[in-house]
């Protein structure tokens, strides 16, 4: 709140989101030990953390994922870069001051750029082979990429072809474009679409022959993306398993730490849905009312494996524990709500 003394009364009125942002600003010095701020030429639909690469004394050294989706007088890329962490006491507090929109940080590096078919709505990384990466974009395919092996398109032409992806799963009937995971414990993949499916893939017959395999040849372009045809001369593989439940577009999956055979989703259908590929297609348990809204996100707790979180349009977050979920009656009441603005 805006707080301001005038003639021995107090006025208080909600800080517009210009003013929020500007005070945020003034204090940065303060709230962070360190902060970097990297503009890019296109918005990003997703950024995400990869793994660690160096540690060293003054400053961690991680790779990065990012996109860029642009307006379509260029293509859609998927960025892999690569972030310097620099550890509190270390950095100096006036580059932390010198808080600029436009500034272009010293500390990310761009190392690859891989033209993708279509926009890049989210990107997720395999925990035992880091190398591996799946993206979700404007179609029903979700497309796995080799890193390491895909070449660099930095600085390919205007209308240059886009890159081809190392592996393309198949399943769903309609787009899938946001809820993606990748299972800690196995090489699994788990998706949901506007099809209201939750498609589970497993790529370990194939993660040998992506490591190994030779680049894909640049001049062959691809053309997945605004419709669900399969990207040229990319192998494909069927789903493992595909989960019927939910009544409308499924938002957002997770696997469970500590299986690759249980997962959870939430969708625009309001319900929280846990699944186990053990006993069949369908919901293990299902809470029709999660939220009061949409829901548009899942996590798992990683220390505890009871506790599950969902974010909603409603302007909450809640935490349910599956211990106390009704599958009769299709009851789950959150164990805490965290209520928003």
């Amino acid at each position: 709140m805006n707080e301001s003394k005038k003639e021995g009364t107090i006025s208080t009125t909600p800080l517009s989101i210009e003013e929020r942002y500007s005070q945020w600003k003034s204090l940065v010095p303060v709230l962070y030990d360190w902060l970097a701020n990297h503009n890019l030429v296109w918005p990003s639909q997703s950024c995400r953390w990869g793994s660690l690469l160096d540690h060293a004394t003054y400053k961690n050294r991680h790779r990065l994922y990012l996109s860029e989706q642009t307006d379509g007088t260029a293509p859609n890329t998927l960025v892999i870069a690569t972030c310097e962490i620099v550890k509190p006491r270390v950095a100096a507090a006036e580059h932390i001051a010198m808080f600029n929109e436009e500034a272009r940080s010293p500390f990310v590096k761009k190392v690859k750029t891989i033209l993708h078919p279509g926009e890049v709505n989210r990107i997720r990384e395999l925990p035992s082979n880091t190398n591996i990466v799946a993206t979700h974009t404007d179609s029903p395919n979700v497309m796995i990429w080799n890193v390491e092996s895909q070449p660099n398109r930095n600085n390919a032409a205007l209308d240059a072809p886009t890159s081809i992806p190392d592996l393309v799963l198949t399943g769903h009937k309609d787009n899938a474009e946001f809820a993606l995971a990748m299972c800690s414990t196995e090489p699994f993949v788990l998706s949901g679409g506007r099809d209201k499916l939750v498609v589970l893939w497993s790529i370990h017959d194939h993660i040998a022959t992506l490591a190994t395999e030779e680049e894909p040849d640049v001049n062959e372009g691809s053309n997945v993306g605004g419709n669900s045809e399969k990207a040229a001369q990319s192998p494909s593989v069927g789903a493992r398993g595909v989960y019927r439940g939910h009544k409308d577009t499924v938002e957002d999956v997770q696997f469970c730490p500590s299986s690759a055979q249980e997962f959870c989703s939430v969708g625009d259908d309001s319900c929280l849905i846990l699944w186990d590929a053990r006993v069949g297609s369908f919901p293990a348990v299902k809470v029709e009312k999660a939220h009061d809204g949409d829901v548009h996100c899942v996590d798992w707790n990683t220390h505890d494996i009871n506790f599950i979180l969902t974010g909603s349009a409603d302007n909450t977050v809640r935490m349910f524990d599956r211990r106390k979920l009704n599958n009769r009656g299709g009851i789950g009441s959150p164990v805490y709500k965290f209520e928003g603005p």
